[in-house]
């Protein structure tokens, strides 16, 4: 329930409308308070703290029109303003990026700000009664209407400014590059239960029953989707109750078409119709991929930055350059960072659940691969990338990881060779390359 409950709030605050409802919601609160106060609290009392307005029934109306009016029309205006950018943004830098721009914070106050104080002036104006009918003036709500419309003048200057430099590359690439970073924050330490004394043992030593692979039930997928959220605690209080040792087929980020392997259980013979609802239940499927639980996403959409920068089209490398040094921070921080152990066991030291995460090879790869295989031509980035590496030379922790940036310096330096017609460029990789691999022979010494 707690994951469900995470899905909601994630796609309400990615919303363009939720941020302005609330607003709208605390105008009208605050009109029917002013104007409750105003027919409360004698006109003497609001000249004394000078909040009294000083003109009559028609120009409290005519100043409340204006104000109204005024707020609509801006409110198009900023709305018009926002789909340019999230156009530009489209195609400039990849569609998948729209999410970034309609979860900005401040992307949905500003245009919140001017429906509220339309809304603010339209309820106060309908209180207005002029002297042939029982006069009514709400001072209190005027002024405070008018306070409203000032401050919307200031947060018009500051949505310009905003979407002026929200719209620019590098601050595209920094807003994503701090979500992969917060991803990885997420990632370490694992939630997928408690790690027992087993953890820290290689899959072939772990405690799995000799009949788990041949004797398990493969529970599938009830429906279409990308898994965006697993509810770990759900899976490990199931397990724990029904005594069941699960293996998750499928991590957060992989499609799952209706029917394939979601979830492998054992024994087999305690699956019944209602355990495999509530798996499935435990898994949160929807249209798209989430960066909630599924840290690759925030790293492909660097990748997908640079692609675009990289393409013909574009050809923009210093975009691309400066996705390959968001990359290179957030496998710097990846690689001093021990990978969590796939088992997790119970409260009793009983294994529970086998869930096999990302593994820093195939980080590297998901974050290099293409952006090498683009960059062949380019000696520019094909020279980023190697120093990247010498970068995260120095904070792997494993032969293993040293082999992988090896790998990837090795295909990159390959590629110029084979791709750059100019001598010097390629010089100049291989010296780059030269310093990457002294970087990683330091490692292994």
């Amino acid at each position: 329930m707690q994951t469900l409950l995470q899905k909601y709030w994630y796609r309400l605050r990615s919303s363009l409308w939720f941020v302005p409802t609330i607003m709208t919601c605390l105008a009208v609160a605050m009109a029917l308070s002013a104007v409750a106060l105003d027919r409360t609290v004698t006109n003497d009392w609001l000249q004394i703290l000078g909040l009294s307005y000083s003109g009559g029934a028609e120009g409290a109306s005519l100043l409340l029109g204006t104000v109204a009016g005024s707020m609509i029309a801006i409110a198009g205006t900023v709305f018009s303003m926002t789909l340019v950018a999230l156009s530009l943004a489209s195609s400039q830098l990849g569609p998948r990026l729209l999410r970034n721009f309609m979860r900005d914070t401040a992307n949905q106050v500003v245009l919140g700000t001017f429906v509220a104080t339309f809304l603010y002036c339209l309820i106060v104006l309908r209180t207005i009664r002029r002297a042939d009918e029982v006069a009514f003036v709400p001072h209190l709500s005027i002024s405070i209407g008018v306070l409203l419309a000032i401050v919307s003048v200031g947060v018009l200057i500051y949505f310009i400014h905003h979407i002026s430099v929200s719209i620019q590359a590098d601050q595209v690439v920094a807003r994503v590059g701090q979500e992969l970073d917060d991803g990885i924050d997420r990632l370490f330490p694992d939630n997928l239960g408690d790690s027992g004394p087993e953890a820290s043992r290689a899959p072939d030593e772990a405690c799995l029953p000799a009949q788990f692979a041949r004797e398990g039930y493969t529970v599938g997928a009830l429906q279409d989707g990308y898994i965006q959220m697993i509810d770990a605690d759900a899976l490990m209080a199931l397990a724990s109750k029904e005594d069941l040792l699960l293996r998750l087929e499928r991590r957060p980020g992989h499609y799952l078409a209706k029917g394939r392997a979601m979830v492998m259980v054992w024994p087999k013979d305690r699956v019944t119709e209602t355990l495999a609802g509530k798996l499935n239940a435990s898994f949160v499927l929807g249209n798209q991929r989430s960066a909630v639980q599924d840290m690759e996403f925030s790293l492909q959409q660097l990748v997908e930055i640079a692609l675009r920068a990289l393409s013909p089209g574009i050809n923009d490398p210093f975009t691309a350059v400066a996705c390959v040094d968001r990359l290179e921070s957030a496998l710097c921080s990846l690689a001093r960072r021990e990978m969590p152990s796939p088992y997790r066991f119970d409260g009793h030291g009983q294994l529970r659940l086998v869930a096999t995460g990302a593994t820093f090879a195939g980080i590297v790869d998901t974050a290099f691969n293409q952006i090498r295989q683009s960059a062949r031509s380019n000696p520019a980035v094909a020279i980023r990338m190697l120093d990247a590496i010498a970068q995260i030379a120095g904070h792997v922790n494993s032969a293993q990881q040293a082999t992988c940036l090896q790998r990837h310096a090795d295909m990159i330096v390959k590629g110029a060779r084979e791709a750059v017609p100019e001598a010097d460029d390629v010089l100049a990789v291989e010296v780059h390359f030269t310093e990457a691999m002294l970087a990683l022979r330091i490692f292994g010494s």
